[in-house]
């Protein structure tokens, strides 16, 4: 047994260092265009049940999935008995006999036996749409003491764990917080990037593979960034006998490594978690923070591969984000969020809880020539930054045709007055049709408006 396992380690190993683009995921084939879809932490944090899944589904078939938002996304915690305990004394967690989460069956009435979260992604397809699930990379640090068997090989779980790697959050240098280590989850261990820890995600894979499950959301594993162990995910996902998109979580992700998580992931957050703020709060970022980091991360964006902004914290928002509430978020800076989002193609996660979205709410998620931006354009990429005016431009899916986004970001009212030349479009006149309002301007010798603090104007131009 020592020797075989010597031998698959050393066989691994050598596919770990010398196979990456062989075994990297076909990106196109995955994720042709960023997903869009709901996720459900900012409208109930750990707490959410199956009918609450499904009746956010319901409603996004009913509502949004002719715009096309497809997927349906369960976050963290769907094993947990008694998430609203907060862990106090102790959280009770569902685990298989192969050391791999179950779902709850107290919140997930139809998760019986083997089924898993079967049953419920059945549901989200027979409404035409996509699920996924959120997990914390590694192995159940109950699964390691118990030493349990990991399914279709000859190890077990401290074979694969790493009881040194715990999950923690990075914190930006600041001040006398700098490089401080935030530890914020004790589920898991991480997993060795050896035959065994392969083998563990490997057996993870094919079981979200047989529930139907279409994106997997991992956490705690792209800030700091974890090479080799999304290289492992990723390779255990394209072996699974299923397609299946690759989120990788939170941010920031270091530029640095936008060309190898490119290779292996469908999405990557380029931030920390996002709330309904304009200006950020602690380590939170705001809304007007994401400018300078989308700026730097547009130029990737493309051939399968998506940029996170992180989701849209829109509507009435959860547990997710602390106190129950409509978003603090005016109107004009949700359409300022959804604007640039669209403009360096992020994917597009609805954070507020969909049966509750007022009519308002719903005109935002159901404008085809803004979702186009974010589904078609090409080459997105900020021209301009000054005196808190900021200028994309995109080209169109049609010859000819490109989007010009505008942005006041500061706290007073603005007027722009800029010549086409100034924006790296080089004719002297276009025609402008106001995206957000569906108006046509006419042509136009320059550009010339005025925007509210925090608001925007998007413009089809041609």
């Amino acid at each position: 047994m020592l020797l075989t396992r010597t031998i698959l380690e050393f066989l691994a190993a050598a596919t770990l260092s010398g196979a990456a683009v062989l075994n990297a995921n076909a990106q196109g084939a995955v994720a042709a265009t960023p997903p869009m879809g709901w996720n459900s932490w900012d409208s109930y944090g750990l707490t959410v049940r199956e009918p609450d899944v499904k009746a956010n589904a319901q409603w996004m078939a009913s509502h949004l999935e002719q715009y096309g938002w497809k997927y349906i996304v369960v976050d963290e915690g769907w094993y947990l008995q008694n998430p609203e305990s907060g862990g106090k004394p102790a959280w009770n967690f569902t685990l298989g006999p192969d050391g791999l989460y179950r779902p709850a069956p107290n919140r997930f009435p139809s998760a019986q036996g083997a089924a898993g979260l079967k049953p419920l992604a059945d549901y989200v397809h027979s409404l035409g749409l996509k699920f996924g699930i959120h997990i914390i990379r590694g192995i159940p640090r109950q699964a390691v003491m118990q030493n349990l068997p990991i399914a279709g090989s000859s190890f077990r779980a401290k074979d694969a764990a790493n009881q040194a790697d715990l999950c923690y959050w990075q914190r930006p240098d600041s001040g006398n917080q700098s490089g401080q280590k935030i530890y914020w989850n004790s589920d898991n261990y991480g997993v060795m990037a050896n035959a065994a820890g392969q083998a563990y995600y490997d057996s993870m894979a094919r079981l979200y593979a047989s529930w139907g499950v279409d994106l997997i959301k991992v956490d705690c594993i792209s800030s700091p960034y974890r090479a080799e162990q999304i290289h492992m995910i990723s390779r255990a996902l394209k072996n699974s006998g299923r397609q299946i998109v690759l989120s990788l979580s939170p941010g920031p992700t270091a530029l640095t490594q936008a060309e190898d998580v490119r290779k292996y992931a469908q999405m990557w957050r380029i931030s920390n978690d996002i709330l309904d703020y304009w200006k950020g709060a602690d380590v939170n970022p705001g809304i007007r923070d994401q400018f300078a980091v989308a700026a730097n991360w547009a130029k990737y964006a493309g051939d399968g591969a998506w940029p996170d902004g992180d989701m849209l914290p829109i509507g009435y928002l959860g547990p997710g984000v602390s106190l129950p509430r409509q978003t603090r978020l005016t109107r004009d800076e949700q359409q300022s969020l959804i604007t640039l989002w669209s403009m360096f193609r992020s994917p597009l996660m609805i954070g507020g809880n969909l049966p509750s979205s007022d009519q308002w709410t719903t005109s935002l998620l159901t404008n085809p020539d803004v979702i186009a931006v974010d589904q078609h354009s090409r080459a997105g990429h900020q021209v301009l930054s000054a005196d808190n005016i900021v200028i994309w431009v995109a080209q169109g899916e049609k010859q000819g045709q490109q989007y010009l986004a505008v942005f006041n970001t500061g706290d007073a009212r603005q007027t722009v007055r800029r010549a086409w030349k100034e924006l790296e479009l080089e004719n002297t006149e276009y025609h402008l049709v106001n995206v957000w309002e569906h108006q046509d301007l006419g042509d136009r010798n320059s550009l010339a408006l005025t925007l509210e603090p925090h608001a925007c104007a998007l413009y089809r131009v041609f």
